[in-house]
């Protein structure tokens, strides 16, 4: 592929941090890029949550029109935004190095969040959560970028806002009052980036593919399997996380009644799993 790669991005300072990134990406792979910003629907409107707008593929919708009228050549994304259904035409490209998948909360000063705080976040995931934890709090809505979120909540009457970990960390948004909300289920997909091209475009398509991180490609799409099944998107407070551990491991739940042997039965249990006894006897084995 000889041409200039146009790349189509939303507008915020995130969003270009995404496009520039690809672009580093593609440049290291000598080929030519040029970005291409373009507005959302979702950057328009900043005055409603966004389960209240009712719109599938808000943040994308434009971009997605963009490459099917070959205005550009692919897009990226934040791929938590992005429709677990995606447009005909288009098909999902790569997945990069996925980023923090954890939630933080940036508090307005250092001092405790009181009984009766007031925290923002436009997410409905994260207003159920943060409500089974401290049900006394009053949630209330806030939209726009990063910056300007952060900018509310320090000119507003909120105490506290909560945001993804990866955002911050990509725009080195350094917040002193920030705590990580290591207990909160984060959204399917968050911190990861995708990035689509015309399904018909096979050469760009294997160009992408060496850019994908197969293990990020996996667990993302376990949690996006997870939440198209369920029917879910801003709409539906759902949260989930998948990883790759290099472990076995066995949970079960016992009443004392017959809990004397518990041990002998888990163990059992463990050993009957495929793999699990071939890695103790080859540990086994190196000692």
């Amino acid at each position: 592929m000889k041409k200039r790669i146009r790349i189509g991005t939303r507008e915020s300072n995130l969003a270009l941090w995404q496009a520039h990134t690809l672009q580093n990406l593609l440049k290291n792979k000598g080929f030519e890029t040029e970005l291409v910003p373009i507005k959302s629907t979702g950057d328009i409107d900043l005055n409603q949550p966004l389960y209240k707008l009712g719109i599938t593929g808000i943040f994308t919708k434009t971009l997605d029109t963009a490459l099917l009228n070959n205005r550009i050549e692919l897009a990226i994304h934040s791929m938590k935004d992005v429709p677990t259904l995606l447009a005909e035409g288009i098909q999902q490209a790569a997945v990069l190095k996925r980023g923090s998948v954890l939630d933080v909360i940036v508090k307005k000063t250092k001092s405790s969040l009181n009984e009766t705080a007031t925290i923002a976040t436009g997410s409905l995931r994260r207003k159920a959560q943060w409500l089974a934890k401290h049900p006394n709090h009053e949630i209330v809505s806030l939209r726009g970028n990063i910056q300007t979120r952060l900018k509310k909540l320090q000119e507003g009457p909120c105490d506290g806002a909560i945001f993804a970990e990866a955002a911050l960390v990509r725009l080195e948004a350094n917040e002193r009052n920030m705590e990580v909300l290591d207990w909160m289920l984060p959204a399917p997909a968050q911190g990861a980036l995708m990035i689509v091209c015309k399904s018909e475009d096979k050469e760009l398509f294997n160009i992408l593919q060496e850019l994908n991180v197969e293990e990020d490609a996996l667990c993302t799409k376990i949690e996006r399997d997870f939440l198209s099944t369920l029917e879910g998107g801003c709409t539906a407070p759902i949260g989930a996380i998948a990883t790759v551990e290099k472990k076995f491991t066995c949970i079960e739940t016992y009443p004392l009644s017959i809990s004397e042997n518990m041990g002998i039965e888990l163990a059992s249990k463990l050993l009957q799993k495929k793999g699990a006894k071939d890695l103790l006897k080859e540990f086994k084995s190196s000692k």
